[in-house]
């Protein structure tokens, strides 16, 4: 596959770069971000895959989480796809909400028109763009990790359910854990995948537990003065649901902080770390 490089710039002795390309999945150009730690030629490397959340773009965390430093101690490479695809002929919420359509893919592959023909975020972030990142990259495919951020979190914790022999670690700041139950998801699912519910159940992270998907252990941060958090996050559900299932669950209330990447970035670091155990074990 052919990769255009946006840019690249020197961060903590490894390169963040922004790159480009066509995307069979999507239809559209779509762009993502990498940082690579600085590391010996010939190394292959850990890879952490970071899912934005509502309204994001890869930009959001590569400018604002805080992550090249504790990637470059912990040679981790980070890679921030984008959160839908985007372009002029991609159908965005009729009534121009940010919260479905262009910003807002909910990383499922849509079966209902007109989004079946371009939200196949599902596809692109477990097939297509680790297919491009492995031929591009010094990744170590056996040594991967995932994490999100709201919207995100959902995505990070559902392929990690459907996928455990893929990935060593799977954590989420503030994660949507039963879009089925909530208002963000239920427009989400209702709209992309249509109203049959039994098709959302894969998508769900209280429901995939429910039905049997195991993980070896997860981490969750929330902040106890988010704004959404008894309405569309509802972290209790997932709670109750690992303890029923004898998931390990680490889920930690932090106290004072809201849904922003103020909340994000200070926990970044502890999450890398959480990683980068399990991927180096």
């Amino acid at each position: 596959m052919t990769l255009e490089t946006v840019s690249t710039n020197r961060s903590f002795d490894g390169v963040q770069g922004v790159y480009k390309h066509a995307s069979r999945e999507t239809g559209t150009n779509m762009t993502f971000s990498v940082f690579v730690p600085p590391h010996q030629a010939g190394a292959k490397l850990p890879v952490v895959w970071y899912l934005s959340g509502l309204t994001c773009t890869h930009a959001n965390v590569t400018e604002k989480g805080e992550f090249r430093q504790a990637c470059s101690e912990l040679g981790l490479i980070f890679v921030a796809p984008d959160t839908s695809p985007r372009g002029d002929d991609v159908p965005g919420d009729p009534a121009g909400a940010y919260d479905f359509g262009l910003g807002a893919g909910f990383y499922v592959d849509a079966t209902q028109a007109p989004f079946a023909r371009n939200y196949r975020m599902w596809s692109y972030v477990t097939a297509e763009l680790p297919e491009l990142i492995a031929g591009h990259f010094p990744v170590d495919q056996k040594r991967q990790s995932i994490l999100g951020h709201s919207m995100g979190g959902h995505g990070a914790l559902t392929i990690a359910l459907r996928h455990p022999d893929r990935y060593r670690a799977a954590s989420a700041f503030s994660p949507i854990v039963a879009p089925s139950q909530v208002p963000w998801g239920v427009k989400a699912l209702g709209g992309y995948l249509g109203e049959a519910r039994d098709a959302w159940r894969k998508h769900d992270t209280v429901f995939l537990i429910e039905d049997g998907a195991r993980f070896s252990d997860l981490l969750v941060d929330v902040g106890d003065a988010d704004q959404f958090l008894t309405v569309q996050l509802r972290p209790e559900l997932l709670e109750r649901v690992c303890s029923v299932a004898g998931i390990p669950l680490l889920l930690r209330r932090q106290p004072g902080y809201d849904h922003s990447y103020y909340f994000v970035s200070t926990f970044m670091a502890d999450h890398l770390r959480w990683h980068a155990a399990r991927l180096k074990a």
